[in-house]
């Protein structure tokens, strides 16, 4: 990279071991000398960087092609793809090399579950959202390889260069989606610059460079071109470099980078209520959420330590939901915080939907939030089980805190509240 125009840098590579011993280690950057706030310690000049302009060298192609639901990603992954064909030969082959000594592990030296046998998803996520959400990137991954062929044909002068056959006919699936992996693991999204250069391939960046949710260092485009690595507190010498990742649950972490991150304050669970549409009662509720800007299927989040906030959020919809007589719904008040009820046993009918449905998501789990914390805490755990079961830990102490803020408002409920009064069409909650 110095050679070709990297200027000087206060960084160093470092190692560590990998997650077993016949793992390839770990690298990372680091500090080279003591670092204070504000200091740019790398800056990384446009020709070492890979963005959809550069590669398609047609910015207005670039922008043609993302608008038509072809992501920056298939795009990077197809040209790397191509790139390391060429062997030797390709300006790109040391960065290429790099990324398929990490294989989407993140600095925690474990592959993304995208990597893992479809057994141990199943296994390790039983109960968890994490199974669906993988299911659902595999997919999606899947369908942009079967788009690929566009690419090839939009940008054929581009490819001319390279003397294969289409992408389909070129690369399997499998070898596209370790690739698309790849590039999902260290693609930097820059603000404040055009379409195609907000999705940036950076030596030096990310996965060398480890992500976090708590810092706000960040790799940022420079006043006078480059990426260039602001710092937002002190590090030491010695110490690994991070930068923001956004914020981002850790079921994307963990897709994306292969982390989970425990102090993460984006980390949040989602509760997905749903009108009954066989309720008589349906059209009307359904204009009156619409009114109070909420979808008849609506997504309310619960983030870690915020979930008596959510449950407030939640109430109301769910007692309208709850609504047998049409005289009622006019009671119902989309207000924040703790608010009067519609009567006390359509408050006693939604509180007891939602203990049922905390139970039954803890339920669903294999294993106790104790199991999780010795599984976590044991040396002998292995790598896949110990992230695993970092990420489920959180869940469950997510879904066990939303259960306590429930109870907290039964419990305040008057001695001898009337009974539930059920409705034949209870709201659908997942």
């Amino acid at each position: 990279m110095t050679a070709n125009g990297l200027p000087p840098c206060k960084v160093t590579l470092k190692e560590r071991p990998g997650a077993t011993p016949e793992e390839d280690s770990i690298r990372y950057v680091a500090a080279s000398e003591d670092l204070q706030a504000g200091d740019v310690p790398l800056k990384v000049p446009d020709n070492l960087i890979v963005t959809l302009g550069r590669v398609l060298g047609d910015e207005t192609l670039a922008e043609l092609l993302t608008t038509n639901k072809l992501s920056e990603l298939a795009c990077l992954a197809l040209y790397l793809m191509f790139e390391k064909k060429q062997g030797d030969e390709s300006f790109w082959r040391p960065f290429i090399n790099e990324l398929d000594r990490q294989r989407g592990r993140g600095q925690t030296a474990v592959e993304t579950p995208l990597l893992w046998e479809p057994e141990e998803v199943a296994e390790l996520f039983q109960g968890s959202p994490m199974k669906a959400e993988v299911e659902a990137r595999l997919q999606g991954i899947k369908r942009e390889y079967e788009e690929l062929d566009t690419v090839w044909f939009l940008a054929a002068s581009l490819f001319k260069q390279y003397p294969y056959d289409t992408p389909s006919e070129t690369f399997p699936f499998e070898i596209f989606k370790q690739a698309f992996i790849a590039v999902q693991s260290c693609v930097v999204h820059l603000q404040g610059v055009s379409l195609p250069r907000r999705f940036a391939l950076i030596p030096m960046g990310p996965p060398l460079l480890a992500y976090r949710s708590t810092t706000r260092s960040m790799l940022a485009a420079s006043p006078d071109g480059g990426v260039e690595l602001r710092l937002d507190r002190p590090v030491k010498a010695g110490e690994p470099l991070s930068v923001w990742c956004g914020p981002q649950p850790n079921t994307r972490l963990l897709l994306n980078y292969g982390i989970v991150d425990e102090d993460n304050p984006y980390d949040r669970l989602t509760v997905q209520v749903a009108l009954n549409p066989d309720d008589p009662l349906y059209q009307a509720k359904r204009a009156i959420v619409q009114k109070n800007d909420l979808l008849r299927t609506q997504d309310f989040q619960l983030y870690k330590g915020k979930e008596h906030t959510a449950l407030y959020d939640m109430m109301p919809y769910l007692r309208l939901a709850h609504v047998t007589d049409p005289l009622d719904m006019e009671f119902v008040t989309f207000a924040q915080g703790p608010v009067c009820g519609v009567s006390p046993c359509n408050e006693n009918a939604v509180l007891d939907q939602l203990v049922e449905f905390l139970e039954g998501r803890l339920a669903a789990y294999p294993t106790t939030l104790e199991e999780d914390i010795a599984a976590i805490a044991d040396p002998a755990t292995a790598p896949k089980r110990r992230v695993a079961a970092r990420l489920v830990r959180i869940e469950k102490e997510i879904l066990r805190n939303a259960l306590a803020a429930v109870q907290e408002v039964i419990a305040a409920l008057p001695n001898g509240s009337e009974s539930p009064c059920y409705s034949q069409y209870r709201p659908i909650l997942k």
